[in-house]
């Protein structure tokens, strides 16, 4: 038997979101990424003697923001505390945090996983400051023999976003990752760029044998910063644990880490409790009340989310997949709502955005919103295929000068001499002349082989430099041909 016949799992995670302020949560330190090391730092984020703390109110406008896309109650009173604990990369030795009366709670996020709708609970996000980073003398912390400590990324804003242990399988918890990061990206509350560390992810798993209601011992593997080292981190320990409850030997509920260049999770230390954490009111800092008329205008500025735009491109006729390749990123999804305003075919324009302009995008390493082509250019590209003004086939060769001048792809077929020829007379001079030199071809479309006249239309199109109408073309070879 599998382990997945033998043993349900269980898994709840918590999302480390940087909020996407100038400066950080309780002093003007700047935020910016790649900063000298131990250089965007001052008296209040180091911790020093006799500072106090300012709440910056632009974490508070986020963290109400993504707590709206996450259908989560704002509070109307909220505080926060201290969270007590002793790392070298928390100089203060305590985090400020928020323990019984966080900003969010009660929400959910809706997503899709194999073609099924799955809903799981948000139990809370709260506002909280970032620890420092570790910087190991080795590849991984197991073959590092000195660790430093950069205190940059002290005091930067998080907003930390816990669910309900809801999910059931690795491709439950991958998917619904995925959609937290999109909503995240949408409000625009954070970058969300994993590789410079902006959202972090901490998996709560646990197995407990079919049937059994109470869950089983769960361990926490922490600072996860890929879809993909989140699948890999739950393989190992799903199979990890099951190994152990095979052999009567207990789950030790504790703190893990992921040893990405092993594949391994590696035991970090004992799981603590709220008490091990010594929680108490942060008494530098007042209480957060936060009136109704704060939140209502902040809701109007939500953006339409990822999983409302994929029903809304699939009334356009659009497949599910297309839809939700379209909203991956809301920068795509914007490129493409604007061309859509130009040009009406969501298909066909779709088609475009997933295919030739995001191949190029990738050829050059660049980002949507670094793309030399516009959304109306795109549309006006698609309008001239359309028109037959060119083929589609020229159309790539024009989408990608566009990518190298900017210029628009009228300018580009003119310069070029790429306009379709569509001259009746011309091309019934082109027809006559390939129909005489390939007679097998007309004896063969005579015969009823239908494959022929595709090979006749070909010999055309080369000749043409790909620049004939093929309708027009067909026509006057189907017409030439009905002679013999």
């Amino acid at each position: 038997m599998s382990i997945f016949e033998r043993y349900e799992m269980v898994c709840g995670v918590e999302v480390h979101v940087e909020l996407a302020t100038k400066t950080k949560i309780f002093c003007n330190c700047s935020t910016e990424f790649g900063g000298e090391q131990n250089t965007h730092v001052c008296p209040v984020c180091l911790g020093l003697p006799g500072v106090l703390p300012v709440l910056n109110r632009e974490v508070v406008n986020l963290a109400i923001k993504a707590g709206l896309a996450l259908n989560c109650d704002i509070a109307d009173f909220s505080k926060f505390d201290r969270k007590n604990y002793f790392y070298p990369d928390a100089p203060k030795n305590f985090q400020t945090s928020q323990y019984d009366l966080p900003i969010c709670k009660n929400g959910w996020l809706e997503f899709a996983v194999d073609g099924e709708k799955k809903r799981v609970g948000i139990t809370r996000a709260h506002m909280e400051d970032d620890a420092g980073k570790l910087v190991h003398s080795g590849a991984t912390i197991s073959t590092s023999e000195e660790s430093f400590v950069d205190y940059n990324r002290t005091g930067v804003p998080l907003l930390e976003i816990v669910s309900e242990p809801d999910m059931r399988s690795i491709a439950e918890v991958v998917s619904f990752l995925e959609e937290m990061v999109r909503t995240i990206q949408y409000t625009e509350v954070s970058d969300c760029r994993m590789e410079q560390g902006s959202v972090r992810f901490d998996i709560n798993v646990s197995l407990r044998p079919h049937g059994q209601k109470e869950f089983g011992t769960r361990t926490e593997t922490k600072n996860l910063n890929s879809f993909s080292s989140v699948r890999r981190c739950l393989e190992y320990e799903i199979e990890r644990q099951a190994r152990l409850l095979d052999d009567g030997e207990k789950i030790i509920q504790e703190t893990r880490t992921w040893d990405e260049g092993k594949g391994v999770t590696l035991s970090l230390r004992s799981k603590e409790e709220a008490h091990d954490y010594r929680y108490f009111p942060e008494p530098d800092l007042v209480p957060l009340v936060i009136a109704r008329e704060w939140v209502e205008e902040i809701r109007q500025t939500l953006p339409e989310m990822p999983g409302a735009r994929r029903e809304r491109y699939q009334s356009l006729g659009l497949t599910e997949y297309d839809a939700g390749v379209l909203t991956v990123a809301k920068a795509l999804s914007d490129f493409f709502d604007e061309a859509l305003q130009s040009y009406r075919d969501a298909k066909t324009l779709a088609n475009w955005v997933m295919g030739e302009f995001t191949r190029l995008l990738n050829a050059k390493q660049i980002s949507v919103e670094e793309s030399p082509v516009r959304p109306s250019q795109l549309a006006e590209l698609l309008t001239l295929i359309e028109k037959g003004t060119i083929s589609g086939k020229i159309g790539k060769t024009v989408i990608e000068a566009m990518f190298e001048s900017g210029k628009d792809p009228e300018v580009i077929i003119k310069e070029k001499g790429l306009a379709q020829i569509s001259d009746t007379a011309a091309l019934l001079k082109l027809v006559d002349e390939v129909i005489a030199a390939h007679p097998q071809s007309v004896e063969d479309y005579k015969a009823g082989k239908d494959r022929a006249i595709g090979f006749l239309v070909g010999q055309i199109m080369k000749a043409t430099k790909g620049q004939a109408n093929p309708g027009v073309v067909n026509d006057l070879l189907k017409e030439q041909l009905a002679k013999f």
